[in-house]
């Protein structure tokens, strides 16, 4: 490895990551690899190796002889590899920190309100009429911004008596954002829905998968289900910190979501159900697993990535992933 090289590593990963795996990765890449059984004298002891690899920054050479090869990742590639890895932990630490202010607000329903503060931070309401009420207030509570995630859990399916209502008409001074979990546009009732809404100057967007409902007013207020659908259970939150977190929660999906109406063969030419694969397979996941977030058959998944690996001339499941990335197909 040249000084260039050197530079280039450090420049790119340097507050990245912490130093022993900085050095250990220098150490891998100026060895252009190593047998994996010499790992320990070239790279470090087995944590650093095991964080290489779950950071995508290496990976165990597959043409390699026997032992094989422990490998450094092309620079670009790496850093994607680290990019991705930190933000699936961001997402969780926001997942967690929810979490951990439903469980606060159970321990705040049972203790004494105290003294001299006249009003709560968080509520929870468990009256299903109450809980109706609150939802359509804190819409018209908006005055700037109103954001909404919606997924796949509700009390009823999907058919012409149900369905979702559009947003209020705000006469164009709020920004109405939702997010929908994709399901929704498979279902003919639940498309012409959104596509209402859409009318009436919703920008909406779509994900694979979202783990919870949440509505959000501003930066003042917050709805949150306790239970699946919300209609059991629901948290009104005023705490502007908490609203604060929620909102960098929704942005970061906001970001990753894809606008309904995206035509994806004006990006990749592949049909829609080939490009929602692909994130989920650079994710990890097995076939099944890529089935149950889609909600499609195991031999549905499993054609798509064989249509996959025969349009970008690859082998591999990986191999499918690092052809995607360099396309532009996966962000």
């Amino acid at each position: 490895m040249n000084s260039s090289d050197t530079s280039s590593v450090r420049r790119l990963f340097t507050g990245l990551v912490g130093d022993d795996l900085l050095a250990a990765f220098e150490r891998l890449v100026a060895a252009d690899g190593c047998p994996i059984s010499q790992a320990d004298d070239c790279v470090g002891p087995p944590d650093l190796v095991k964080e290489l690899l779950d950071c995508g920054m290496a990976h165990i050479g597959s043409a390699s002889p026997d032992p094989p090869n422990l490998v450094p990742a092309p620079l670009d590639l790496a850093l994607h590899g680290l990019l991705r890895k930190r933000q699936q932990q961001l997402m969780e630490d926001c997942e967690r920190l929810m979490d951990g202010h439903r469980r606060l607000s159970s321990i705040e329903r049972i203790r004494p309100k105290a003294e001299g503060i006249s009003h709560r931070l968080v509520e929870v309401v468990v009256d299903r009429t109450e809980i109706t009420r609150l939802s359509h207030a804190l819409i018209n509570s908006a005055r700037d911004d109103w954001m909404s995630l919606e997924n796949s859990h509700l009390e009823t399916p999907l058919d012409e008596a149900t369905g979702y209502s559009p947003p209020p008409a705000f006469e164009n001074s709020v920004r109405c954002r939702a997010i929908y979990e994709a399901f929704v546009m498979d279902n003919p009732i639940g498309a012409r829905a959104v596509q209402e809404a859409i009318s009436h100057g919703e920008e909406a967007r779509l994900l694979p998968r979202i783990g919870m409902k949440m509505k959000l007013a501003d930066a003042s207020l917050a709805m949150l289900p306790l239970t699946p659908t919300g209609m059991d259970g629901a948290m009104v939150i005023r705490s502007a910190v908490i609203v604060g977190a929620l909102r960098e929660y929704f942005e970061m999906l906001w970001e990753r979501a894809m606008p309904v109406g995206t035509q994806p063969e004006s990006r990749t030419g592949l049909p829609p159900v080939e490009e929602r694969v692909l994130p989920l397979l650079a994710q990890g996941l097995t076939d099944e697993a890529i089935a149950h977030r889609l909600a499609v058959s195991l031999p549905t998944v499993q054609r798509r990535l064989a249509n996959l690996k025969k349009r970008l001339a690859v082998d591999t499941r990986i191999a499918i992933v690092v052809a995607a990335m360099r396309r532009g197909w996966i962000q």
